[in-house]
């Protein structure tokens, strides 16, 4: 009787790096249903971002400030842990999280 072959591969890990980036960019886009903040490098590249949706909020309440704020002192936490300290903030979107996404930021 033959035996069965079990295709097993390496599962790869991918560890998690620290960048040391001390300066860079917050991105603020506000929409009338989700408020999204991205945290990049001067160059542009994501750091980290968060959504009002992945914070836990669903349906009508991602559009309050409150799920704003969450979202942005989620993202801003996530920023920090790669030695962020100074965000230029950059805001588009007509949404109600605009400000308690800057003020949360601002207190992070």
């Amino acid at each position: 009787m033959a035996t069965a072959k079990k295709n097993v591969r390496a599962a790869r890990l991918k560890r998690a790096d620290r960048k040391n980036i001390s300066v860079g960019q917050a991105h603020i886009r506000s929409t009338f249903n989700n408020t999204i903040v991205s945290i990049t490098d001067p160059q542009g590249n994501v750091i980290s971002w968060k959504s009002a949706g992945q914070v836990g909020f669903k349906g009508s309440r991602k559009s309050t400030p409150f799920a704003a704020q969450m979202a942005a002192e989620a993202a801003a936490k996530q920023a920090m842990e790669h030695g962020m300290k100074k965000v230029s903030v950059f805001v588009k979107g007509p949404g109600s999280g605009r400000e308690a996404a800057i003020r949360a930021l601002q207190t992070a």
